[in-house]
């Protein structure tokens, strides 16, 4: 008999992603697909489901079949859809960062929703909740991987606990909270949430035959996208971190409490027994990018020392306004002196970012959070030997190597931890 494995399947912006996993973490086939249907105002949710089952097909051409024993599924945060008793979707997806424009649904909202709750603003999954539940036929709506696993479950009423979070979901009392009923949504459209990693169906005989399945292999409860590539990168114990170094700097962190800090859009997603909390800031390489390009940025770094400073205090940003760690929509970027040298100039906004990054994680432990005892770098930035140098002595820790920089490896993750806790492994 074969190894078993798993299967993680990541949905992100652009295309489908499937990875092979084994009980020791190891990737042993990939698969893309890109996405179609999308396009303008065209948005065809049946183009998800086409990449991931091309994603999916290509994947387990790579590998025996009969050896996968559970598979988990992450989409984007906050994407919802109507659907009806069969699935079939009743109206064009709402995307993550679709504003909700209905002033009336969003004041609801506001009104209700306590203020540690993830549920608040216009791209928030409750708001689009509330906007869809008059489409005529709506018998729930979903997120996204909802919509996805339902395609291997045949159920759709079922979600997780990450992707429930931005919709009003409690993680703390780990249920739908009372007050969801108070802003006029209907909670009988909302769907039961599970824990992600948790065991959520055996995949329905349809779609076993359809990929050649096991008829026995289990579907886990997944994830969000972000909280999926937080875990791909093997990061799994209080205090290991995980900072995007992206067009803006996000960085999250494992925590034995839950930290919630609306102040600065903080709040946290649980994750089997722990929690992961996470801000972002606005500086990161939008900052590097308004004064260098990469090529000019690979030459310059070239010419800095790491092991020194410039002395100068920057607190690099292309526009007043900052979100975490420091909450301030006027916060002016700082950002003078610039040296003659642009080398010194490039290490001096490396420094800032460093700097602020490490109030960040500072800021996470006075919230409650612990320490900082790992770091792990993704992104972009994360590939700059010197920047990281500069980022090791501000963090006073060692940056780790990621296990992998996949969003589909931490749904695969999360596959190995629903089939261990089914006995499966």
């Amino acid at each position: 008999m074969s190894s078993p494995f798993v299967i993680g399947i990541d949905l992100g912006t652009s295309g489908a992603r499937a990875v092979v996993m084994s009980p020791d973490f190891e990737i042993h086939a990939t698969a893309s697909a890109k996405l179609a249907g999308f396009s303008g105002d065209h948005r065809d949710p049946s183009g998800w489901w086409a990449a991931v089952r091309s994603a999916l097909n290509d994947v387990l051409d790579e590998i025996d079949r009969s050896s996968i024993v559970a598979l988990s599924i992450d989409g984007t945060s906050g994407t919802m859809l109507p659907v009806d008793s069969a699935g079939q979707p009743l109206a064009d997806p709402m995307m993550y960062n679709d504003p909700v424009t209905d002033r009336a649904i969003l004041d609801a909202v506001a009104l209700h929703a306590p203020n540690e709750s993830a549920a608040h603003g216009a791209t928030s999954g409750l708001a689009r909740l509330m906007t869809f539940q008059t489409v005529a036929g709506v018998h729930k709506i979903v997120h996204q991987a909802d919509w996805l696993a339902g395609h291997f479950t045949g159920r759709w009423d079922l979600s997780d606990e990450n992707n429930a979070l931005k919709t009003g979901y409690d993680p703390v009392a780990r249920r739908w909270p009372d007050w969801i009923g108070a802003t006029g949504a209907n909670i009988a459209l909302l769907p039961d949430v599970l824990p992600a990693g948790s065991p959520m169906a055996t995949i329905a005989p349809s779609a076993a035959e359809t990929f050649g399945l096991p008829h026995d292999l289990l579907i886990v409860a997944g994830t969000t996208d972000g909280c999926a590539s937080f875990l791909a990168t093997g990061a799994d114990r209080p205090g290991d971190g995980v900072t995007a170094l992206g067009t803006t700097m996000t960085v999250k962190l494992l925590s034995e409490i839950p930290l919630f800090a609306p102040e600065f859009g903080l709040y946290s997603h649980r994750i089997g027994d722990i929690w992961l909390a996470g801000g972002a800031s606005n500086t990161g390489g939008v900052v590097l990018a308004e004064h260098f390009s990469n090529d000019r940025i690979a030459e310059l770094s070239g010419r800095i020392d790491p092991a020194t400073r410039t002395g100068l205090d920057y607190y690099p940003l292309v526009r007043p306004g900052e979100r975490f760690p420091i909450s301030d929509p006027a916060l002016a970027p700082r950002m003078q002196p610039r040296p003659v040298d642009d080398a010194e100039f490039l290490k001096a906004i490396f420094e800032g970012i460093a700097g602020i990054e490490a109030l960040a994680y500072q800021r996470l432990a006075e919230l409650g959070g612990p320490g900082l005892r790992s770091i792990r770098s993704v992104g972009g930035g994360a590939g700059n030997d010197k920047w990281t140098a500069i980022r090791e002595r501000a963090l006073g820790t060692a940056s780790l190597p990621v296990k992998s920089d996949e969003a589909a490896a931490g749904a695969a993750r999360l596959a190995l931890s629903g089939a261990r806790s089914a006995g499966l492994l």
